[in-house]
Formats: structure tokens, C-alpha cells, sequence
């Protein structure tokens, strides 16, 4: 069925199209589901499309032509519509196993779909980071690394498809089940939207590595009852429950969702979404994609207040993580030195977790600028543990988001460094930290226009995230870049409301309102930096915010013009 415009006599019809077999794994797209056994999952309309026609082609190449015309009807779509419905039918493939399928892709022709076995690599030499589903501002380039090329990315509910090793890891992350979106739009006909935003909030969150999430064949046992939270985490074991409920009317959805701890019964994040009804799968993408990138903030701040009533005679390494967040989120010279502290407590516990090495790189990272540790020794570190993470798990979007910031804080291999960020956007689209990754990113390799792009996504993601400050500072310092100084002013400005202490977000407020003819302004804005943290012309030399020198050079002017000292 299709909403909004009619079929084209070429477009697929997934209610007429017959199943068929891809290897071990079975696909029916009457009712968009693959099924391997007793695992099933359904995908979206346009994705399994996309599947259905690279299978009609009997191994042949399909160009990106064809699949506009066959799963979009011909109706012009950017190359990033295609490239996400590849990508999540490569992720597919991942999680039902290798012996199913994998996707070729044959640069700039299209694609070609391998059953398994009969194909040598998942894709072709030479693809850019683009193609490889990166919803990002690219070029073509090449020499990817290994891990970019090969991730591996089991789904985090199941734990008998990863190591032994990590079960330990995995078990003491927080558990969400996501249980069917109500239909309020009084006709059940409409059920399937509902349905569809409850599938796709589902494999959102399954990309966060920092969670675990219930699968859908769980969740929607429980579809049509009047449920009671608590029966719901008795039956599945899990300690968060997200529900919620859409309205469709006219051109107009509300859709309303509500996270509850189920222990304790409290609501820890409810929102509502109104949107206007342009094209639904769209709208079905966006508003999934929105809720996932909210909820992690959310649980985390759930389970550090939780944590917080632990004695501290009792803290395991996942505790210790725990209790370095605030510290971290805070990004000041007086609470740093804490996160650092306590992330280095948790590693010394036996097995090593991958997000406490990425909260202790970043936090290393952060301590450079504001003066809490030795710029060479920290970042050294930081890029050392950063590492560390993508050699153990090369498919957790987090850690490689942040060893793109540790390579571009400490290398000039400013392509490898947009690569990393964009792998990072392309393994989880929801994370808000991986697409302000690749806004920085994109900012110290001179794209400063796909900085603003990526900075400003990350923002309207996740409007209350902690690092928001973070975003909008570097979201200035593109501005200041490329001499947009008013838009650097307010971008600025909204940095320091959301963290007053961090004074790189100071420092380009005044610069820029100095190269704007307010001179008075700026230097005022320089005296009371100056009272929290002094900083010198060398020292912000030595930062290197900037990598391009003429750039470096009016950044260096401005800040004499505001009074800052040599």
C-alpha cells in the first residue's frame, strides 16, 4: 500500500510479490518479515523493496536508477534513501548469520545481492563511506581499515552470538522492552503505523551497544492487553518499559511516549511528537529515530541516580562507570579529574568494558582544553584507549565516534578521521554522539559547511543532551571558519547557556563579536572568561581549534583585538 502518491507500473507491490529463499533465511514481504527458524523480524516497506528487487534480479547489477523506480515509485530521492536501505539490509544480514545473504555494492553502478556463499566480499573496493550508508556530507575516498570494512555487529539481545567473554559486560547494562504503540486514531485499519513506529523505535535502541533491548517477537505478546508494568518485567525479565500512543488524523500525527522503571513504578522521560503527514515511511523513520536518540540519555541519568544509593563499599566496574557520567557530562576543570579517576577505578575491575574506555578517552580529550591535565600525555592516552575499544568490539558506534575525536586530536589523517565518525553515523543513525562526532570531524578536516549540517543534526536530535555545549561550540567555530560571525555569535551563546564553564565556547564569542565591529562587548566577554580560567595567545595557539593556518591566524587577531595576552 502506498500513501500520497499512486503505483508506478514498474514499483514493487510487497502484498503481490511471492516469498522466496535467501539461504538459511526465508523472506515474505506480503509480511515484510525474514524468518530463520524461530526468529522472525519485520522490516520496513522500502527496505524489504529494496531486498525484493535485488533478488528479482537473479544476481544481476542493479543500478540506484532501477531501485528509485521499482521501490520508490520514480520519485526523485537523495542517494542517502538508498544507501539506508542497503546498509540495513547488510545489518540484516549480519544478525541472522553469513550463511543468509550479503550485498555487493559495484562502485558507482549499484548493487548486486549474493546469496550465501556465492559472493567474496560484502563490498567492492573503492566504495565510498557515502555508499556504505553514512547519512553524512562525503566524498569518495578509500583506504578504509580493516574494522570499517568487516564490522561485526550482533544484535545486543542476543547473547549466544557473542563471546563468552562478553556476557559478563553485557548482563549488567540496562534492559528495555518496548512494548506496542497504542492506536487512538479509532480505526484499526490504522494499526500498522502503530506497529511499524514500534518496530523501528525497537531496532533504533538495538543499536545502541550501551543497552539491551527486548526483541519484537517479546514485546508484541503482550499487543491488544491491559497490561501492568510490572507483570511486563516479571515476564521478560527487563527493567525498563517504554509505551506509548499515536494519533493519525487528517495530516497530523501525535504520538506520545512514556519511559517507566519498572522496579520502581516512576516515570523517568515522557514527550510528545506532533508532526504533519507528508510521506509515512518517512515520518515512521523520524519519529523512531527521535525516540531512540532521547532514551539513552535518559536511562543513564536513570540508572546514575540509582546507583547513588549503592554503598560505596559495593560498587562493581559498572557502578564505578556509572558514577564518572555526571562528572563527565559537567566538561569542567574541577570535575574531570573525577570522571578520569573513577573510569580508571572501573577498568582496574576484571574484564574491560568498552564504554568506560571511551568515557575515559573522552574525558581525557576534554581535559586538554580546560587545563586538567598535560596536553600531550592525556590526548596520547586517549587515542591509546580509543583504540583499545574498536580492537574489542569494532561495531559499538560510541567507540568509534570517539576514536575518530582522538585521531583528529592527535594526527592530521583528517580522511581516516571522517571515515570513523561517518562508520560511527551508519552503525547507529539514533546516536546523537556519533553524528556530533563526524560534525567535528568534518570541522578539523576544513568541511565546515558539513560541520554546521552534522553539528546542528546532533542538536536537533537530542535537544537535552549533555554535550549539546559540546555541538554548538564546534557549531561556532565552523561558523567563525567560514566568517559567519553573527550565526558563530548566537551558536556561541547558546554553548555557554548550556555549560558556563567551558571556554572555548567563550573564547569564540568573543572573537567573533570582536571581527563584527563590537570590540567593547568582546572584551568584556574576555574579562570574565579571564576571572574563571586566564588563557594565553600561545596556549590557544597550542589548542589548535583550527588546522588551517590563515583561519588560525584571524582566530589569533581577534582574540589580541578582545585582550588576550601573548
Amino acid at each position: 500500500m502506498t500513501f500520497g502518491r499512486s503505483v508506478t507500473p514498474h514499483q514493487i507491490q510487497l502484498g503481490r510479490a511471492p516469498a522466496f529463499r535467501l539461504g538459511a533465511l526465508d523472506v515474505e514481504p506480503a509480511m515484510r518479515q525474514v524468518v530463520r527458524g524461530d526468529r522472525s523480524e519485520t522490516i520496513e516497506p522500502r527496505v524489504m523493496q529494496v531486498l525484493v528487487a535485488l533478488a528479482q534480479a537473479g544476481g544481476a547489477v542493479v543500478t540506484r536508477d532501477q531501485l528509485i523506480t521499482t521501490c520508490w515509485g520514480g520519485v526523485v530521492v537523495g542517494d542517502n534513501a538508498v544507501h539506508r536501505a542497503i546498509s540495513r539490509l547488510r545489518d540484516l544480514a549480519e544478525a541472522f548469520g553469513v550463511d543468509t545473504f550479503h550485498i555487493e555494492t559495484i562502485a558507482r553502478v549499484g548493487y548486486r545481492l549474493a546469496h550465501a556463499g556465492t559472493a567474496t566480499t560484502s563490498k567492492v573496493a573503492g566504495e565510498s563511506a557515502a555508499e556504505s550508508g553514512a547519512d553524512a556530507c562525503a566524498t569518495d575516498r578509500t583506504g578504509a581499515s580493516d574494522a570499517l570494512q568487516s564490522p561485526s555487529r550482533p544484535e545486543p539481545w542476543r547473547i549466544d552470538t557473542i563471546g563468552a567473554s562478553r556476557i559478563e559486560e553485557l548482563a549488567h547494562k540496562p534492559f528495555i522492552g518496548v512494548l506496542p504503540f497504542q492506536n487512538l486514531s479509532g480505526n484499526s485499519k490504522q494499526d500498522y503505523f502503530a506497529d511499524g513506529v514500534t518496530e523501528d523505535i525497537i531496532t533504533a535502541l538495538s543499536r545502541f551497544r550501551e543497552l539491551l533491548t527486548a526483541p519484537r517477537s517479546s514485546t508484541f505478546a503482550f499487543k491488544g492487553s491491559s497490561v501492568d508494568i510490572a507483570d511486563v518485567a516479571r515476564a521478560l525479565g527487563v527493567q525498563y518499559v517504554l509505551t506509548g500512543s499515536i494519533r493519525k488524523a487528517n495530516k497530523r500525527v501525535r504520538m506520545t511516549a512514556e519511559l517507566t522503571h519498572c522496579e520502581s513504578g516512576s516515570q523517568i522521560w515522557r514527550d510528545r511528537y506532533d508532526r504533519n503527514l507528508s510521506d509515512i515511511f518517512d515520518l515512521q523513520e523520524e519519529l523512531s529515530r527521535n525516540v531512540a536518540a532521547v532514551l539513552l540519555p535518559a536511562l543513564q541519568i536513570a540508572e546514575v541516580a540509582r546507583i547513588k544509593r549503592k554503598s560505596p563499599d559495593d560498587l562493581t566496574a559498572y557502578d564505578l562507570y556509572l558514577r564518572a557520567l555526571p562528572h563527565l557530562w559537567a566538561g569542567t576543570r574541577e570535575e574531570i579529574p573525577t570522571a578520569i579517576s573513577l573510569l580508571r577505578q572501573s577498568l582496574q575491575h576484571e574484564g574491560t568494558d568498552v564504554a568506560a574506555l571511551c568515557a575515559l578517552a573522552f574525558s581525557l580529550i576534554l581535559a586538554t582544553p580546560l587545563g586538567a591535565a598535560p596536553p600531550e600525555e592525556a590526548l596520547a592516552e586517549a587515542l591509546a584507549h580509543a583504540r583499545k575499544a574498536i580492537g574489542l568490539d569494532d561495531g559499538h558506534a560510541f567507540a568509534q565516534a570517539v576514536y575518530s575525536i582522538a585521531l583528529a586530536c592527535t594526527s592530521s589523517e583528517y580522511d581516516q578521521v571522517v571515515l570513523h565518525a561517518e562508520y560511527a553515523v551508519r552503525l547507529n543513525p539514533s546516536s546523537t554522539f556519533a553524528r556530533g562526532a563526524l560534525g567535528i570531524a568534518s570541522h578539523f578536516a576544513g568541511r565546515f559547511e558539513c560541520a554546521v549540517e552534522n553539528l546542528d543534526a546532533a542538536v536537533r536530535l537530542s535537544p537535552s543532551d549533555s554535550f549539546v555545549y559540546l555541538w554548538l561550540t564546534f557549531m561556532a567555530a565552523a561558523d567563525f571558519a567560514v566568517e559567519r560571525y553573527d550565526d558563530a555569535i548566537d551558536a556561541a551563546r547558546q554553548a555557554i547557556q548550556r555549560n558556563p564553564n567551558y571556554g572555548t565556547a567563550h573564547r569564540l564569542l568573543a572573537a567573533s563579536l570582536a571581527l563584527t565591529n563590537r570590540v567593547d562587548m568582546a572584551l568584556h566577554v574576555t574579562r570574565s572568561r579571564d576571572v574563571v580560567q586566564r588563557t594565553s595567545l600561545r596556549e590557544l595557539r597550542a589548542m589548535r581549534l583550527f588546522r588551517q593556518e590563515a583561519i588560525i591566524e584571524r582566530y589569533v587577531a581577534a582574540q589580541r583585538l578582545c585582550g588576550v595576552a601573548e
